[in-house]
């Protein structure tokens, strides 16, 4: 919320978090998140929460009743992982997703024809099922330039930044242009 506060032109930043299966399967998970917003001072658009595929897997019907509940908060809703899995297309159509975070095995491999076709198709399931595809694990400019082709919709990965703590962040987000 610090950052939103101070900064107006950061209003379109957010928060991924993982949940866990144990995580997802907690029975006060929508009062947890929901108080957590609160104390945060943040709208529920800014947080994305992010399953693994096989988590939504496990029990595709109830996570779709989870996924409803916490989709009332506003929150975002990804699946990561995603092409790692058996997920049945017809539970994907049916699920409150937002984001298919495409797997960093398929990007690593990217520059070669047969694995850009693959994800290729995965940037279009997403479109058609009115969802974006983010990369995960883009590490080389060759893997970013391929992946603007395929107009994936978000890209994320060594490329751009390691994983940093909240301070850290501040100070890249005061350089922001």
């Amino acid at each position: 919320g610090e950052w939103r506060a101070r900064s107006p032109d950061l209003a379109d930043i957010f928060m991924a978090v993982n949940l866990s299966g144990r995580q997802f399967a907690h029975p006060s998970l929508v009062g947890i998140v929901r108080d957590a917003l609160d104390t945060a001072g943040v709208p529920g658009h800014a947080l994305r929460l992010e399953l693994s595929e096989r988590v939504i897997m496990d029990d595709p019907a109830g996570a779709a009743r989870w996924l409803g509940r916490l989709r009332t908060l506003d929150v975002g809703l990804s699946i990561d992982d995603f092409g790692t899995g058996y997920s049945s297309l017809s539970y994907l159509h049916d699920l409150p997703i937002d984001t298919l975070k495409i797997d960093r095995s398929f990007i690593s491999r990217i520059e070669e024809e047969g694995q850009a076709a693959l994800v290729a198709t995965i940037v279009a399931l997403a479109g058609t099922l009115g969802m974006s595809a983010v990369a995960v694990g883009v590490e080389t400019p060759g893997q970013l330039s391929r992946l603007r082709e395929l107009h994936a919709a978000g890209v994320q990965g060594f490329l751009f930044s390691d994983p940093l703590d909240a301070e850290a962040v501040e100070k890249m987000l005061a350089r922001r242009p």
